[in-house]
């Protein structure tokens, strides 16, 4: 057990794997996060996998079963939203082209971190890239609320976290 209260693998019993890189992307995309992350995956051979985590949604299972009316895997059709997840993508395919082989899009529910490890650990990903703390009083106080995104990944996660300073905000 490691300080943070995780079991984790010694050093020496961790090896690299060869799954995708799991990039999470916020609602304001950074461009030069997104060259990174792409850059990284291309030179690792990887597959990357951009992933937005909706700030609106929340995993369905966290209500009483008696009035839940959806699942979170297969989530009721809400087009307000479409929009955040819909301008994140248009980002994507304006830096990276349109997704394919080198790069999917997902729209994940629930708490950012928490939702950006399980995708991580369904598949298998080898890497996973967060942007850095983004500067500002609106920001720290989110932080302060909320928690750091990168920070809760790093203490959670089993595999590698690259977490990318923010430039010029």
């Amino acid at each position: 057990m490691d300080s943070t209260g995780h079991d984790r693998p010694a050093a020496a019993d961790r090896e690299w794997r060869p799954g995708p890189v799991v990039l999470g992307v916020a609602w304001e995309p950074s461009e030069s996060l997104i060259r990174a992350g792409a850059s990284l995956a291309a030179r690792l051979g990887a597959h990357l996998i951009c992933a937005y985590v909706d700030p609106a949604s929340y995993l369905t299972e966290w209500e009483p079963a008696v009035s839940r009316t959806s699942a979170s895997l297969d989530p009721a059709v809400n087009t307000e939203t479409d929009f955040p997840s819909g301008q994140v993508r248009d980002v994507l395919q304006a830096v990276l082209g349109p997704p394919g082989e080198e790069w999917s899009f997902r729209v994940l529910n629930g708490a950012v971190a928490q939702a950006l490890g399980r995708l991580a650990a369904s598949t298998d990903a080898s890497l996973l890239i967060v942007g850095g703390q983004r500067p500002g009083r609106l920001h720290a106080v989110e932080r302060m609320l909320e928690g750091s995104v990168e920070g809760e990944l790093a203490g959670r996660q089993h595999r590698p976290v690259l977490v990318i300073p923010q430039q010029g905000r």
